[in-house]
């Protein structure tokens, strides 16, 4: 993303505790917890939950909060698009990296699962070899064949409608109704 110098300088001095209460607020209304929260945040930045009210007593700026963080090493992994932009195509090194926040807020509010969203190649190459890529599947034995369960019931087939040529349909408004007479 090619932004402008005027974006950029907005994304620096946003205030950190001026948008934590709207993603507390985005991922609460969606079911999610603040804890959860605090877990996206620490895995990106390295600030535990004491380090992030130490920050918002501060009221520091995007800015500020970025170059006090150590970037998680894994976060070059996050990509997609946010605010109709690919992440990996943003030039600026700290919009980039508030996108990044962004787009771990946005995964955790859609409901994604935190072992996804905390991106770590090994884990996730770990759980491709053994074929439980995401949540915990159920062991095959435990599961039922299809054949192993009741016959469905079939039902019969829904009549075929007749088809209608475009000429036979009646296009023509309905008649007015002439007034009364009295």
């Amino acid at each position: 993303m090619k932004s402008t110098a005027h974006h950029d300088a907005r994304i620096a001095n946003m205030s950190f505790a001026k948008i934590y209460p709207m993603l507390v607020t985005k991922v609460e209304r969606k079911g999610r917890t603040k804890a959860e929260l605090h877990q996206v945040i620490e895995w990106l930045t390295g600030f535990d939950a004491k380090a992030v009210q130490k920050l918002l007593a501060e009221e520091v700026t995007y800015d500020e909060l970025f170059r006090r963080a150590k970037l998680n090493e894994h976060a070059s992994l996050i990509t997609g698009t946010i605010c109709g932009y690919r992440i990996e195509e943003i030039e600026n090194p700290l919009t980039r990296k508030a996108r990044y926040l962004d787009k771990l807020v946005d995964e955790l509010a859609q409901g994604r699962a935190m072992e996804k969203i905390l991106r770590n190649p090994e884990t996730a190459r770990a759980a491709k070899a053994a074929g439980t890529a995401g949540p915990a599947k159920a062991p095959a034995s435990a599961k039922t064949s299809r054949s192993a369960k009741a016959p469905a019931a079939t039902k019969a087939p829904k009549p075929a409608k007749p088809r209608t040529s475009p000429k036979a349909v009646n296009t023509r408004r309905p008649a007015k109704k002439a007034p009364a007479r009295a």
